[in-house]
């Protein structure tokens, strides 16, 4: 298959050969109509010069043999009968009457005739001017004739130079064309280059077009084009990695439900297995087994709604019902049931009476999760304390290093995956999720080895 700079040369030295061949036809056809209406001229004023001469010659056959001789041409003379008087290329006797001849015919009526006729006495195709003159008181016809060979032997030599120009011209525009091919095959290859990087994901690369300006045009048009799939991959890179995170979420899902609910699980089972196997058990012994298993699967409860919530909080599907409350009295709420859940562990609470117009139920959330996430990470008691507008909890635990606190509230990360148990890392997450939704965001500050304060301004829970 030609590539399009090969059709494009082609086409280009057909139509020009072909604008050639008929330029030459027509040339052709006109300089030989031209030459021979040159020669009837010629011949036309040979015979007026001889018509002024012939009044002086007593000898034709002379007279006409001298004019071949001198001029090359045919010179014949007729009576108004039709019988050849002179003739310079033949033998006078043995031509027939002329009488009939078309030349002489239309002399009689017109100052000149002209006929091209074969012309059995020499076996050549002439060209005839006739003329009807006065010759010694007597019509007769003075007859000049020369070789259409020998007219188109002129013609054929102008001929044959044109040509010689036409193939000239004919290989300029064949090396014109070659080197414009060329110059067509760089931008073109050009541009393929450029396509295969960018089929290549390489949208840094660079396109020099520089001999036409349609592929210019068209470099221009890619280059848009690139920056758009350039600004497409990006989003593309970025949804994809978004998809990833995904997928790896759902991973830490499945493996932190899986991990989590192991042990209650097992206990649940152990615990059920046992009763089920020992018939004499005690009721005292079934029953310390049956708070146990009811335990466990209020564990794996609180941990399924804590996950739930997780997810209702991260899609925005949870609504706020405020509500007037005392800020000292939620504080001592849960300082309350977490210390029946840690019976040898001390919350120390520090809060003023204030009230505060929100989500009760939400903010209670959020105090639960700082204050027993602060008792597992720390062995020490836990100190609730308001300050400057912020409600902080504090722990003198092992902290948080400082590599560490920025990742504390993504969704299933813990500082310590092995200390406790009954979290999927979902605590500081939903913290986090419900302070933004209430109009407050979480502050952390922790050093490594002395203990961690979570806090939280309530500047607009505060009752306008």
């Amino acid at each position: 298959m030609l590539k399009i700079h090969q059709i494009f040369i082609i086409k280009f030295l057909l139509l020009l050969a072909g604008t050639l061949f008929i330029t030459s036809l027509i040339s052709y056809l006109a300089l030989k109509s031209s030459i021979i209406e040159h020669n009837k001229n010629h011949l036309k004023h040979a015979i007026e010069i001889l018509d002024i001469e012939l009044s002086k010659i007593d000898n034709l056959d002379k007279y006409v043999s001298d004019i071949h001789k001198k001029t090359s041409l045919r010179a014949t003379i007729i009576d108004d009968k039709g019988a050849v008087l002179a003739e310079s290329n033949a033998n006078r006797t043995d031509m027939d009457n002329h009488a009939q001849r078309f030349e002489i015919i239309q002399s009689s009526t017109k100052e000149y005739a002209y006929t091209i006729r074969y012309s059995n006495t020499v076996g050549a195709d002439f060209l005839y001017v006739a003329k009807k003159i006065v010759y010694k008181n007597r019509e007769v016809y003075i007859r000049l004739s020369m070789s259409l060979a020998q007219i188109m032997e002129d013609f054929y030599s102008l001929w044959i130079k044109l040509l010689f120009v036409f193939l000239s011209i004919l290989v300029i525009a064949l090396f014109v064309s070659r080197k414009m091919s060329k110059k067509v095959v760089y931008d073109i290859e050009q541009i393929t280059n450029y396509l295969d990087e960018i089929s290549n994901k390489n949208y840094k690369a660079i396109i020099k077009t520089k001999y036409f300006y349609e592929f210019l045009q068209i470099s221009l048009l890619l280059k848009n084009l690139v920056k758009k799939l350039s600004k497409n991959e990006k989003k593309k890179s970025k949804y994809m990695a978004k998809l990833r995170l995904i997928n790896r979420q759902k991973n830490d899902i499945l493996s932190a439900i899986s991990h989590e609910f192991k042990n209650p699980i097992a206990s649940i089972m152990g615990y059920a297995q046992t009763i089920q196997d020992d018939n004499n058990m005690s009721k005292s012994v079934r029953d310390k087994f049956l708070d146990k298993i009811s335990s466990n699967g209020e564990k794996i409860s609180k941990m399924l709604d804590r996950l739930t919530l997780s997810v209702k909080l991260e899609n925005e599907e949870l609504e706020i019902h405020k509500s007037e409350f005392n800020l000292k009295i939620l504080c001592d709420e849960v300082a309350s049931s977490l210390e029946l859940k840690y019976k040898d562990r001390q919350i120390s609470l520090h809060v003023d009476s204030l009230t505060l117009f929100s989500d009760k139920t939400m903010l209670e959330l959020v105090v639960v999760n700082l204050v027993d996430n602060a008792l597992k990470y720390s062995s020490s008691d836990v100190l609730i304390e308001f300050k400057d507008g912020k409600l902080l909890v504090k722990d003198s635990g092992v902290g948080i290093k400082e590599d560490e606190l920025q990742n504390v509230t993504k969704k299933f990360y813990r500082v310590d995956k092995n200390s406790w148990n009954n979290s999927m890392g979902l605590g500081l997450t939903m913290v986090d999720y419900v302070l933004k939704f209430l109009g407050s965001s979480l502050e952390i500050e922790s050093k490594f080895g002395h203990g961690s304060t979570f806090g939280f301004s309530v500047e607009k829970m505060l009752k306008s």
